[in-house]
Protein backbone atom coordinates (compact mmCIF):
# COMPACT_ATOMS: atom_id res chain seq x y z
CA UNK A 1 0.00 0.00 0.00
CA UNK A 2 1.11 3.52 -0.31
CA UNK A 3 0.44 6.29 1.92
CA UNK A 4 -0.05 9.97 0.91
CA UNK A 5 1.29 13.01 2.98
CA UNK A 6 1.28 16.14 1.48
CA UNK A 7 2.58 19.75 2.52
CA UNK A 8 1.25 22.99 1.38
CA UNK A 9 4.42 25.28 0.71
CA UNK A 10 5.96 28.05 -0.89
CA UNK A 11 4.63 31.48 -1.53
CA UNK A 12 1.85 29.82 -4.73
CA UNK A 13 0.76 27.26 -2.02
CA UNK A 14 1.89 24.26 -3.73
CA UNK A 15 1.61 21.07 -3.05
CA UNK A 16 4.50 18.67 -2.04
CA UNK A 17 3.43 15.01 -1.76
CA UNK A 18 5.50 12.14 -0.04
CA UNK A 19 4.68 8.71 -1.10
CA UNK A 20 5.81 5.80 0.52
CA UNK A 21 5.01 1.92 1.37
CA UNK A 22 4.32 -0.02 4.17
CA UNK A 23 8.24 -0.76 4.64
CA UNK A 24 8.96 2.98 4.33
CA UNK A 25 10.43 3.40 0.79
CA UNK A 26 9.73 6.49 0.49
CA UNK A 27 9.22 8.77 -3.09
CA UNK A 28 9.09 12.99 -2.71
CA UNK A 29 6.98 14.76 -5.89
CA UNK A 30 7.49 18.34 -6.51
CA UNK A 31 9.47 19.54 -3.30
CA UNK A 32 8.13 22.94 -3.36
CA UNK A 33 9.89 23.98 0.31
CA UNK A 34 10.65 27.10 0.41
CA UNK A 35 12.55 28.26 3.49
CA UNK A 36 14.10 26.46 6.61
CA UNK A 37 10.67 26.14 8.22
CA UNK A 38 8.76 24.42 5.48
CA UNK A 39 12.18 22.15 4.88
CA UNK A 40 11.93 21.11 8.33
CA UNK A 41 8.69 20.21 8.77
CA UNK A 42 9.01 17.77 5.43
CA UNK A 43 12.47 16.81 6.89
CA UNK A 44 10.85 15.87 10.38
CA UNK A 45 7.78 13.98 9.26
CA UNK A 46 10.19 11.74 7.32
CA UNK A 47 12.63 10.95 10.23
CA UNK A 48 9.57 10.30 12.72
CA UNK A 49 8.58 7.73 10.37
CA UNK A 50 11.81 6.24 9.55
CA UNK A 51 10.76 6.50 5.86
CA UNK A 52 13.56 5.76 3.30
CA UNK A 53 13.84 8.71 0.48
CA UNK A 54 15.08 6.51 -2.57
CA UNK A 55 13.23 9.29 -5.24
CA UNK A 56 12.99 12.60 -6.14
CA UNK A 57 9.87 13.47 -8.77
CA UNK A 58 8.71 15.88 -10.80
CA UNK A 59 5.90 16.26 -12.86
CA UNK A 60 7.58 19.65 -14.11
CA UNK A 61 9.87 22.33 -13.66
CA UNK A 62 7.84 25.35 -13.42
CA UNK A 63 9.28 27.44 -9.89
CA UNK A 64 6.71 26.42 -7.64
CA UNK A 65 7.46 22.40 -7.84
CA UNK A 66 11.50 22.69 -7.77
CA UNK A 67 11.95 24.87 -4.84
CA UNK A 68 12.98 22.24 -2.95
CA UNK A 69 15.10 20.21 -5.51
CA UNK A 70 18.52 21.36 -4.03
CA UNK A 71 17.18 20.58 -0.23
CA UNK A 72 16.75 17.10 -0.99
CA UNK A 73 19.17 16.62 -3.23
CA UNK A 74 21.92 17.98 -0.40
CA UNK A 75 19.65 15.74 2.47
CA UNK A 76 19.69 12.48 -0.07
CA UNK A 77 22.20 12.87 -2.46
CA UNK A 78 19.30 12.15 -5.53
CA UNK A 79 18.91 14.12 -8.62
CA UNK A 80 15.20 15.16 -9.74
CA UNK A 81 13.87 12.96 -12.20
CA UNK A 82 11.91 14.70 -15.29
CA UNK A 83 11.13 14.19 -18.77
CA UNK A 84 13.49 15.52 -20.85
CA UNK A 85 11.46 18.42 -22.60
CA UNK A 86 11.04 19.81 -19.07
CA UNK A 87 14.85 20.59 -18.70
CA UNK A 88 14.39 24.24 -20.32
CA UNK A 89 12.51 25.50 -18.28
CA UNK A 90 14.29 23.89 -14.99
CA UNK A 91 17.31 25.78 -16.37
CA UNK A 92 15.07 29.35 -17.07
CA UNK A 93 13.83 29.02 -13.08
CA UNK A 94 17.77 30.54 -11.88
CA UNK A 95 16.79 33.50 -14.24
CA UNK A 96 13.83 34.53 -13.60
CA UNK A 97 13.58 33.63 -9.74
CA UNK A 98 15.29 36.53 -8.62
CA UNK A 99 13.17 38.82 -10.75
CA UNK A 100 10.43 37.49 -8.67
CA UNK A 101 12.17 38.18 -5.39
CA UNK A 102 12.11 34.93 -5.17
CA UNK A 103 15.40 32.56 -3.08
CA UNK A 104 16.33 29.80 -5.39
CA UNK A 105 19.01 27.15 -4.73
CA UNK A 106 19.58 26.03 -8.31
CA UNK A 107 18.40 22.50 -8.34
CA UNK A 108 20.69 19.84 -9.71
CA UNK A 109 20.17 18.06 -13.00
CA UNK A 110 21.08 13.93 -12.97
CA UNK A 111 22.49 12.47 -15.82
CA UNK A 112 18.75 10.59 -16.73
CA UNK A 113 15.22 11.70 -17.33
CA UNK A 114 12.51 9.85 -17.23
CA UNK A 115 10.40 8.21 -20.05
CA UNK A 116 6.76 9.00 -21.50
CA UNK A 117 5.87 6.61 -21.00
CA UNK A 118 6.60 3.68 -18.52
CA UNK A 119 6.41 3.29 -14.80
CA UNK A 120 8.55 3.94 -11.78
CA UNK A 121 8.45 1.92 -8.64
CA UNK A 122 8.39 3.49 -5.10
CA UNK A 123 9.64 0.22 -2.81
CA UNK A 124 7.44 -2.49 -3.96
CA UNK A 125 4.83 -0.32 -5.40
CA UNK A 126 4.56 0.81 -9.01
CA UNK A 127 3.27 3.86 -10.40
CA UNK A 128 2.68 4.47 -14.04
CA UNK A 129 3.58 7.72 -15.84
CA UNK A 130 1.14 9.19 -17.67
CA UNK A 131 2.46 12.16 -20.08
CA UNK A 132 -0.23 14.84 -20.20
CA UNK A 133 1.41 18.04 -21.85
CA UNK A 134 -0.16 21.35 -21.83
CA UNK A 135 -0.05 23.75 -18.75
CA UNK A 136 4.17 22.78 -19.75
CA UNK A 137 5.59 20.77 -22.74
CA UNK A 138 7.22 17.52 -20.50
CA UNK A 139 4.32 16.92 -17.80
CA UNK A 140 3.55 14.04 -16.10
CA UNK A 141 1.45 12.43 -13.96
CA UNK A 142 1.91 9.27 -11.55
CA UNK A 143 -1.07 7.12 -11.53
CA UNK A 144 -1.11 3.94 -8.78
CA UNK A 145 -3.32 2.09 -10.33
CA UNK A 146 -4.08 -0.35 -7.43
CA UNK A 147 -5.51 2.51 -5.11
CA UNK A 148 -6.78 4.36 -7.98
CA UNK A 149 -5.39 7.94 -7.42
CA UNK A 150 -3.42 9.92 -9.59
CA UNK A 151 -0.78 12.34 -8.57
CA UNK A 152 -1.55 15.12 -11.41
CA UNK A 153 0.58 18.17 -11.26
CA UNK A 154 -0.83 21.30 -12.63
CA UNK A 155 -3.05 19.55 -15.47
CA UNK A 156 -6.79 18.89 -13.84
CA UNK A 157 -7.91 20.47 -10.59
CA UNK A 158 -11.40 21.05 -8.61
CA UNK A 159 -13.51 23.08 -11.65
CA UNK A 160 -10.48 24.46 -13.09
CA UNK A 161 -7.07 23.62 -14.84
CA UNK A 162 -3.73 24.11 -15.24
CA UNK A 163 -3.05 27.41 -16.48
CA UNK A 164 -1.31 27.67 -20.43
CA UNK A 165 -0.16 31.51 -20.71
CA UNK A 166 3.34 30.53 -19.49
CA UNK A 167 6.30 29.45 -21.52
CA UNK A 168 5.31 26.37 -23.34
CA UNK A 169 1.80 26.12 -22.44
CA UNK A 170 -0.59 25.12 -25.03
CA UNK A 171 -4.31 25.41 -24.09
CA UNK A 172 -5.50 22.89 -26.93
CA UNK A 173 -3.01 20.15 -26.09
CA UNK A 174 -3.80 20.80 -22.36
CA UNK A 175 -7.82 19.82 -22.71
CA UNK A 176 -6.29 16.89 -25.18
CA UNK A 177 -4.37 15.95 -22.60
CA UNK A 178 -7.13 15.68 -19.95
CA UNK A 179 -9.85 14.27 -22.22
CA UNK A 180 -7.07 11.66 -23.49
CA UNK A 181 -5.20 10.85 -20.70
CA UNK A 182 -6.83 11.54 -17.21
CA UNK A 183 -10.99 11.27 -18.12
CA UNK A 184 -10.22 7.57 -19.53
CA UNK A 185 -8.98 6.58 -15.81
CA UNK A 186 -11.60 4.78 -13.80
CA UNK A 187 -14.01 7.84 -12.38
CA UNK A 188 -13.05 6.75 -8.75
CA UNK A 189 -9.55 7.51 -9.89
CA UNK A 190 -8.49 10.60 -6.97
CA UNK A 191 -6.70 13.47 -8.47
CA UNK A 192 -4.09 15.25 -6.54
CA UNK A 193 -3.19 18.40 -7.61
CA UNK A 194 -0.36 20.72 -7.45
CA UNK A 195 -2.37 23.45 -5.80
CA UNK A 196 -6.07 23.24 -3.95
CA UNK A 197 -7.70 20.15 -2.82
CA UNK A 198 -7.91 17.11 -4.53
CA UNK A 199 -10.88 16.09 -6.83
CA UNK A 200 -11.49 12.85 -8.87
CA UNK A 201 -12.27 12.16 -12.50
CA UNK A 202 -15.58 11.35 -12.08
CA UNK A 203 -16.63 14.36 -10.89
CA UNK A 204 -15.21 16.62 -12.94
CA UNK A 205 -15.98 14.74 -16.13
CA UNK A 206 -20.14 16.28 -16.13
CA UNK A 207 -18.79 19.74 -14.08
CA UNK A 208 -15.80 20.65 -15.45
CA UNK A 209 -16.49 24.27 -17.31
CA UNK A 210 -13.28 23.83 -19.31
CA UNK A 211 -13.37 20.46 -19.80
CA UNK A 212 -16.46 18.42 -20.12
CA UNK A 213 -17.31 14.71 -21.31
Amino acid sequence: MIHIQSFVCNPYQENTYLLYDDDGACAIVDPGMYGEVEQQRVLSFIEENHLKVELLLNTHCHIDHVLGNHFIHQQFGIFPLFTEKELPLLVEVQHYAPQMGIHYDVSPIGEGFLPEKGTVQVGKETLQLIFAPGHSPGHLCFYHEKQGFLIGGDVLFQNSIGRTDLPGGDHQQLLDSIRNNIYTLPDDTIVYPGDVPETSAGVEKPTNPFVRM
